[in-house]
């Protein structure tokens, strides 16, 4: 039988904690250990609130920091305030993460850079932050909320797979720096997951593409819009992700990576050991819709404008 840690009076810090796997993992913690004292943040306070409310109930301390991860500042602001008001930060869950989805060319510099501010550098600059007090404290852990998608980059999610790519290389860097510390380092990849992810990936597609259906990838955009059907079919529930997730924070040597999708371990070894790159490019293509991409090999003068 695995040990575990007792999290009870110790202070973990979920960002994107709103909705979804991260309202979900400060409930479930919220649940498990009386006393626990939570640092939500995201963007959006009213939902925060709701979320605190609920751990309340469950005799947590709670503590609400409004932040847009994508403003540096404010995310130096959430460790102060952070430190300020408990002195200590045991587990750091940088879960707080968005799909920016479409075709490279298509992606505007100024989304791309907020994709990698967001997934990959207010984790970069909330863990140097956390690294001090850690070490004073004499340890802690990290918990990076990767994906799939940082193991096996596919196409019309370019933006987003770089993103966690960076976050996980980021992540076993870090594991080998802060040893000595005693910090701990762990990356969660999750698979498919029923929240609002891809809602909010088509959103952006509308927002930063537009006459997106007009372009020579628009067969990959039907094929987005269908995606998230399909995956749900294999999706886990933010419940069942959170529970993992808790599971992980609460053992006392967790390991380096977690994949959390069902049948995600064979899909990984087969994509990355075992198959070919023209079998896997050709596997990628269809599900995305690629292959349906027809192109004469001319291009008119308003599409080159």
């Amino acid at each position: 039988m695995s040990q575990k840690t007792t999290l009870a009076k110790q202070v973990i810090l979920i960002t994107g904690a709103s909705s979804g796997i991260g309202a979900a993992l400060a409930e479930t913690l919220a649940i498990q250990y009386t006393g626990i004292r939570l640092i939500l943040a995201s963007r959006n306070q009213s939902q925060l609130e709701a979320v605190a409310t609920k751990c309340l109930k469950h005799d947590a301390d709670v503590l609400v920091i409004p932040t847009d991860l994508a403003q540096v500042e404010q995310v130096k602001s959430l460790a102060e305030k952070s430190i300020a008001h408990y002195g200590r930060v045991d587990v750091l869950v940088n879960n707080a993460g968005y799909g920016l989805m479409g075709p490279v060319e298509l992606i505007p510099s100024a989304a791309a850079k907020e994709q990698l501010a967001v997934n990959f550098h207010a984790p970069f600059v909330l863990t140097q932050a956390l690294i001090p007090v850690m070490r004073s404290q004499g340890g802690g852990k990290i918990i990076n909320v990767s994906s799939l998608a940082g193991r096996m980059p596919f196409p019309a999610a370019g933006m987003y797979s770089c993103s966690k790519c960076a976050l996980e290389a980021l992540s076993d860097v870090l594991r080998m720096e802060l040893k000595a510390f005693k910090i701990q380092v762990s990356i969660i990849e999750p698979g498919p997951v029923i929240t609002d992810f891809f809602r909010v990936a088509w959103q952006k597609v509308q927002e930063t593409i537009p006459n997106y259906d007009q372009t020579p990838y628009a067969p990959i955009f039907k094929n987005i819009e269908a995606i998230d059907a399909q995956l749900d079919l294999l999706g886990w529930s933010a419940a069942k992700t959170a529970k993992a997730i808790a599971k992980v924070i609460s053992k006392p040597h967790p390991k380096p990576r977690y994949i959390l999708a069902t049948g995600g371990n064979i899909l990984v070894f087969l994509m990355n050991k075992v198959l070919p790159t023209w079998i896997r490019d050709e596997f990628w293509k269809r599900f995305y819709g690629v292959h349906k991409i027809k192109w004469s090999g001319t291009e008119s003068n308003s599409e080159k404008q």
